[in-house]
């Protein structure tokens, strides 16, 4: 086995690299003076099991390209197998033509890690579960839900209450409420465009309860904030929001700060940057992740990681 990272989320893999017992493989990634990825492995590929760890979140071009060329400068290596574990999987949003004459790149970036070498891809929280589908190589689709859930747990919530933000996000929201025994509720929303959110209305009772939205990814955190003050408009006690992937932009960051919820609940697929102002505790999938390379490095069932 060997174990790659690339620029994108280095404290995560040598998290990841730590707890399968391999250090960090060396690799140099530099620049050409007009911007272009170079890389080189300084040791010896052939025959190995590679392991490149890159999730393609901000800035999603860069660390793309750098993913694409460190697989296809592995495959011209003769690496044996090629696994590409991306904890977080950039242009994921556009998953269907849902308009005319737009793309779906999430089957594009499908293509392109096929294309420079992928053989596996090992995932956590995919934005929709189809985007399996795009890909003609194994999948292994990890979730976050048992890291967040045992932390959730711990805090031992009375009158808890599961609260999907859009309609999207029911059937995870509807996981978390079956195994933490706790309610459900749905917020139904209309989008205006790509940062502002109409809500409509709550299916569900909230009044008096402690109110989870549960969702994968935010950036403008215009759902969730949206929903959150419809939870308190119903009575909420006190709100909580847990997402996988905090991809927070600077907007995002401002209507945290006004908005009702208390602590935001995430993990470090991404790069944690300056979050002031806003309670925001971070879990680590490190071990999650860890615990999946190497079972797939020994052919083992990666099933059981869904337990909790």
């Amino acid at each position: 086995m060997r174990v790659f990272s690339g620029n994108a989320n280095r404290p995560l893999a040598e998290k990841i690299a730590a707890y399968v017992g391999h250090p960090l493989g060396e690799v140099m990634i530099s620049r050409f003076p007009d911007g272009e990825v170079f890389v080189k492995y300084i040791e010896n590929l052939r025959g190995k099991d590679v392991f490149i760890i890159q999730p393609t979140c901000y800035p999603p071009n860069e660390n793309l390209m750098e993913l694409l060329i460190m697989m296809d400068a592995a495959r011209r290596a003769s690496a044996a197998r090629i696994t590409a574990v991306m904890p977080f999987f950039g242009y994921a949003r556009q998953d269907r033509k849902d308009q005319p004459r737009v793309p779906i790149t999430a089957k594009l970036v499908a293509n392109l890690l096929v294309a420079a070498g992928a053989n596996r891809l090992l995932a956590m929280d995919l934005h929709s579960q189809q985007i399996q589908g795009f890909f003609d190589i194994p999948v292994d689709h990890l979730f976050a839900s048992p890291v967040i859930m045992k932390y959730l747990q711990e805090k031992n919530y009375p009158k808890l209450v599961i609260v999907a933000p859009d309609t999207g996000g029911l059937k995870m929201a509807h996981g978390y409420a079956g195994t933490l025994h706790a309610g459900l509720a749905i917020v139904a929303k209309q989008r205006k465009s790509a940062t502002d959110i109409e809500t409509l209305n709550m299916v569900g009772d909230v009044d008096g309860c402690h109110a989870v939205l549960v969702d994968d990814l935010t950036s403008t955190a215009g759902t969730l904030c949206a929903a959150a003050k419809l939870c308190k408009a119903h009575g909420a006690k006190s709100i909580t929001a847990a997402v996988t992937h905090a991809m927070l932009t600077d907007d995002g960051l401002e209507r945290l700060r006004k908005s009702p919820i208390e602590e935001l609940v995430t993990t470090d697929t991404v790069p944690r940057k300056a979050w002031d102002g806003v309670n925001i505790k971070v879990l680590s999938v490190a071990d999650l992740l860890g615990e999946a390379i190497l079972r797939i490095h020994n052919d083992q069932s990666v099933t059981s990681l869904f337990r909790i």
